[in-house]
């Protein structure tokens, strides 16, 4: 055992190394909402016209003017805080407590409080505060998904077994199963996790599409009301010489070629909009994104906790020579009962390994058992042998009953099939595997001697059959999905999964893919111009990494595409905050997640992305309409400003306070 720090140690270290916690974004001040509104090129036409109302001493319409403004800096203020205070209340997952070795004993402290160099000591349920190496390990298994995007739980060992990271635990991630110890190597931003929110910072977020044609049409309506004014205010003066009055009417013109309430209704849609989507339990952090919503042309999504839920569940049975599927289980109880029950009894009583989870569930639902699964002894998965056996009172008899599962080829071992029988069991489980499942076998022995073996071979296991798991997908995704083909919107999976399986979720939920996938390996060979043409013909990307994601958003893009993006993970922050929406689940997401994104989903729901996109399409088909409105009544007042120059019998017909009423 590693003795660990002193707590003089682990105090300079802190200085050194700061808490372990990640930057978190501060909430914008008053100053730089208001600073962020009035920097758009109305806003500046407004203050313009109002503080020159002031300089010439007609106070009441310069205030007016004025106001305008701070109304709108209002409603934009109240719309921030209120996301802002959702969010907040979103954040469940708060630094966790750590047990480190401290002066020779085991205390336990806040996670931000860990140092590199601090002794872990890990136990089922436990969230791992820091990133570390795995030096003591008894079933040891973590799930990543946050980090990595994969639903399957990681077995992990000591530093002899790096490959595949198998000696290393990384920050934020969940111990499942077993307990271990492990020494802390990476703490704040130096983790995994905070290198990935720390990659956030050089991604530069783009203008929307409203944004840009907005700013070339008020620059190109500025440069010609600039001349249509001066030429008001030398006709206006030349025929009745009166300059203050030729100011004004130069003013009027262009605030009558220029529609000013652009801003206004922009402010005014996007925050109805805000407010309607939060009834579909959608959350905006930038209003902007609602009008982009309307316009997208692709939706990008994770798998893991996005399509699927994130957990497991029995899909598939095989026992006696039969496949039996989960949707047959009711009707098939007495033939899966021996099957269920042996799988139950090889479980700890208590666990969050979701694949025991599963077990636990099902066995209620299709065997129940009402016995205790009490261990007379366990024998722990390992690298070496990756089964487990737990071994329990034999039920309405004498002696004990040895209950194993794991790996199907390391129980087809311990039974030791003939081949015949194992090559019969392997052909089934290649079936169950290339549908995308996750397999197990079990298997039972029974014995007599209150002595046990040393070692989980000593006993003579029969085999019993084989459990297939599943992530199932989320009842309302396959609808969603079509309402997405109806609408013109391609969908696309971006998975740390394999190709088969993501496959496999594809074809269940509905997606037109064309039977063809692009690995990270092939991603990762490929030039940009390459990824763009190919990317106009595959829906499926498989065994991702966080930076390939960013690439392919980035092709997206570079192709012309309106880019939606959804995730959960820390792993799919760089790409939310590149797409041009991202969508983040508020639930199960991450708080970097969240803060990367532009929505949040308040009830992880895949059907309200596609209520928001119809939203998103109805708000800016109003916002057309009402871009129209305000053009077309512009029309008559432009010649009402311009009359009274040309004709000096007319009577000054409109002020610029009266066209902004």
């Amino acid at each position: 055992m590693i003795p660990g720090l002193t707590s003089v140690e682990a105090a300079q270290l802190l200085l050194a190394h700061g808490y372990n916690e990640l930057p978190a974004a501060r909430p914008k001040k008053l100053w730089r909402i208001a600073l962020e509104v009035v920097r758009e090129p109305m806003f500046i036409l407004l203050m313009s016209c109002g503080t020159l109302y002031l300089l010439l001493g007609d106070y009441t319409e310069g205030i007016i003017l004025l106001c305008w403004v701070f109304v709108i800096v209002f409603i934009t203020f109240y719309q921030h805080q209120k996301t802002e205070k959702a969010l907040e209340a979103l954040r469940q997952l708060s630094s966790p407590r750590a047990l480190v070795m401290r002066d020779g004993v085991q205390v336990r402290i806040a996670g931000r409080d860990v140092v590199p160099g601090d002794v872990l000591f890990l136990h089922e349920g436990d969230r791992i505060p820091a990133d570390g190496r795995v030096v003591e390990s008894s079933n040891l298994t973590v799930d990543e998904s946050l980090l990595t995007g994969e639903s399957m739980p990681v077995l992990k060992s000591t530093v002899e077994h790096q490959e595949n990271g198998a000696g290393s635990v990384f920050s934020g991630t969940l111990v499942v199963q077993g307990m271990g110890v492990a020494q802390v190597v990476h703490t704040g931003p130096e983790t995994a996790f905070g290198k990935i929110g720390a990659s956030l910072h050089s991604i530069e977020e783009e203008s929307t599409r409203l944004q840009k044609e907005m700013k070339i049409l008020i620059r190109n309506l500025f440069l010609v009301g600039i001349a249509v004014s001066m030429g008001v205010i030398a006709a206006f003066y030349l025929s009745r010489g009166d300059f203050f009055q030729a100011l004004l009417n130069g003013l009027s013109s262009a605030m009558a070629l220029l529609p000013e309430e652009f801003p206004v209704v922009l402010t005014i849609f996007l925050a109805l909009g805000a407010w309607r989507l939060t009834k579909n339990q959608v959350l905006t952090r930038k209003p902007s994104a609602i009008e982009t919503l309307g316009s997208a042309t692709v939706l990008c999504t994770d798998k893991t906790g996005t399509i699927t839920q994130n957990k497991m569940e029995i899909a598939a049975i095989w026992i006696g020579g039969q496949l039996i599927y989960r949707h047959t289980f009711a009707e098939n109880q007495e033939n899966i009962h021996s099957l269920m029950t042996t799988a139950y009894f090889a479980c700890p009583p208590v666990s969050v390994d979701p694949m025991e989870k599963a077990i636990f569930a099902d066995v209620a639902a299709f065997a129940p058992c009402t016995a205790v699964a009490a261990a007379v002894k366990e024998y722990a998965l390992s690298h070496e042998t990756p089964a487990m056996t737990r071994v329990v009172a034999a039920q309405n008899k004498p002696g004990y009953t040895a209950c194993c599962k794991g790996a199907p080829e390391t129980v087809f071992r311990l039974c030791q099939l003939s081949q015949e029988k194992e090559t019969e069991a392997l052909q089934h489980v290649s079936v169950l595997a290339a549908g995308g499942y996750r397999v197990i076998g079990v298997a039972r022995a029974p014995w007599t001697s209150e002595a046990m073996p040393d070692a989980q071979d000593g006993f003579q296991f029969a085999f019993v059959g084989l459990l297939a798991f599943a992530d199932p997908i989320r009842p309302e995704v396959p609808e969603a999905i079509a309402q997405c083909n109806q609408s013109g919107i391609k969908v696309i999976i971006i998975t740390g999964d394999y190709p088969v399986t993501a496959m496999t979720i594809a074809s269940d939920i509905g997606m037109n893919h064309n039977h063809q996938v692009l690995t990270g390996q092939e991603l990762q060979q490929m030039s940009m111009d390459d990824l763009r043409q190919k990317i106009n013909e595959v829906s499926i990307f498989a065994r991702i990494v966080p930076e390939q994601k960013l690439q392919i958003i980035q092709a997206l893009k570079a192709n012309g595409h309106i880019v939606a993006m959804t995730g959960d993970g820390v792993n799919d922050a760089p790409a939310l905050k590149a797409a041009d929406i991202g969508i983040a689940m508020g639930l199960k997401g991450t708080d970097v997640a969240r803060e990367a994104s532009s929505l949040v989903l308040l009830d992880d729901n895949f059907a309200s992305i596609v209520a928001a996109i119809r939203s998103g399409r109805r708000i800016f088909d109003n916002l057309q309409k009402a871009m129209s409105y305000i053009i077309a009544i512009h029309i008559p007042i432009i010649g009402l400003v311009l009359l009274p120059s040309f004709f000096s019998s007319l009577p000054v017909l409109f002020m610029p306070l009266h066209i902004v009423f």
